[in-house]
């Protein structure tokens, strides 16, 4: 379900006419108000250990509940995603960001109490202070390090963190074909 179609009357004046207008809003034929339904800001973060590990959680809560994901979630209204993928590392593994660099981002549909919320995940490759106080809190029902290599994406609940880390693992492996090349 669209979440537009969840709203039948105009938040303004509270008229029933309250109208598609297009696929991003409504429009109010009373008073003349138009709500536009745009995409979420979201991120994820991936997390590199010495090792070359990458930081993986398993979700403690639907949407793909005991499937894996990365750390990462909605942005707050009045931080930046910098300061929300910082936030979220820290709330779901305990773990201080003291670096966050952007990567890319990517389009997704969130399914959440039967809506599909619209999102743009905006993925960094997070440093963190030490890897050592790791320990699984909020959305994470564990967390563990995995090899780049061991990583399957489809055991990873979520299309966009699944997309994200073929697109990651890819350049990844280009980045070391070239250097290799250069020795």
């Amino acid at each position: 379900m669209h979440p537009l179609e969840k709203f039948e009357y105009c938040p303004l004046c509270g008229s029933h006419h309250f109208e598609a207008n297009g696929a991003t809003s409504k429009k109010c034929e009373n008073c003349g108000f138009e709500y536009f339904m745009n995409p979420s800001a979201s991120n994820v973060a991936i997390i590199k250990n010495v090792k070359g590990e990458i930081l993986v959680e398993r979700r403690k809560q639907e949407p793909a509940k005991g499937m894996l994901d990365l750390p990462g979630g909605f942005a707050q209204i009045g931080e930046t995603s910098e300061e929300g993928v910082c936030r979220e590392v820290m709330e779901e593994t305990g773990l201080k960001v003291v670096s966050a660099q952007y990567l890319f981002s990517l389009p997704n549909v969130y399914r959440y109490s039967g809506i599909d919320i619209h999102t743009l995940d905006m993925f960094y490759l997070c440093e963190v202070e030490d890897d050592s106080a790791l320990a699984a809190g909020d959305d994470a029902a564990e967390c563990m390090w995995i090899k780049p290599e061991d990583i399957h994406t489809e055991q990873f609940g979520l299309r966009s963190v699944r997309w994200g880390l073929i697109k990651f693992l890819e350049r990844q492996d280009r980045f070391k074909s070239a250097e290799e090349a250069q020795k």
